[in-house]
């Protein structure tokens, strides 16, 4: 069986993201060519290849910054049209390269930020100070609170954004990401600036995402190799926009065509 048969046929009926047959140009540059994956409920899939492969463009198309000319996305077996201000209410949170955090809020303001647009109370009920307002309010300031704790926030609750040494930031972005309860986490380079040790604890975290809600699932963009084979259940390798591989980190570590187009010298050290 051929790679594009493997890819397409791989377990479409229970995927939690399925993208099928995604192209994108610009212009007379094709950055995506007919890219078809899934990611299954409850797995780490990570998006990995050499610079200009078209991993950003494949992840803005999820996100919705990018529209692709050819393909769909299903998400849950539905037809998918993400809008990049109204994800959470689709299931879908991301965090980006940058940490995008607000300096005049505080660390659990920033965090509750995060599920704005999750809120079930309307415009209306918040303006007036109604009770469900009230309800939501709290409900998000606890979730907000036990993300603090288990991100180890709790010395800079209620701190502001500049004050906070960069990777602490991170683990803050990253709890943003989670508070509006996501089946889809988009991360985009989370350990890019990171140390040794803030990349271990990372990567403890991204393996323990999968537990959350009814399987959440993890697409990850990164470029550190050591940490999407230490927590990926499969890989998806682009090259030139056209997919290249996909498996397992094992499967994938030992295709030559991996070894040639990206990961050679860097998974031998």
């Amino acid at each position: 069986m051929n790679l594009e048969t493997q890819v397409t046929q791989a377990g479409r009926g229970g995927a939690r993201l399925d993208v099928d047959g995604i192209s994108v140009r610009f212009g007379g540059l094709t950055a995506l060519d007919s890219i078809s994956f899934e990611l299954p409920a409850g797995q780490v899939v990570g998006v990995i290849g050499p610079n200009g492969a078209g991993k950003t463009t494949l992840f803005n198309v999820v996100c919705g910054f990018t529209r692709p000319q050819e393909g769909q996305l299903l998400l849950d077996g539905k037809p998918l049209r993400p809008v990049p201000h109204q994800l959470s209410r689709q299931g879908i949170s991301r965090s980006l390269q940058g940490l995008g955090l607000f300096p005049g809020l505080s660390v659990v303001e920033n965090i509750v930020a995060g599920a704005s647009h999750s809120a079930r109370a309307g415009f209306w009920s918040g303006l007036l100070g109604l009770p469900r307002a009230d309800r939501d309010e709290r409900e998000l300031y606890e979730r907000a609170s036990a993300l603090i704790d288990e991100l180890g926030l709790g010395a800079h609750a209620y701190s502001p954004p500049s004050t906070l040494p960069y990777a602490v930031s991170k683990r803050v972005a990253l709890a943003r990401t989670l508070i509006s309860e996501p089946r889809l986490v988009l991360l985009d380079e989370p350990a890019g600036g990171l140390g040794h040790e803030d990349i271990a604890e990372l990567g403890q975290l991204i393996t323990s995402l999968p537990a959350r809600g009814e399987g959440c699932s993890v697409m990850l963009v990164e470029h550190h190799v050591d940490l999407v084979m230490d927590v990926c259940d499969a890989l998806v390798v682009l090259d030139f926009g056209k997919v290249i591989a996909h498996g397992t980190p094992d499967e994938v570590r030992d295709d030559p065509l991996v070894a040639e187009a990206y990961l050679g010298a860097e998974v031998a050290t």
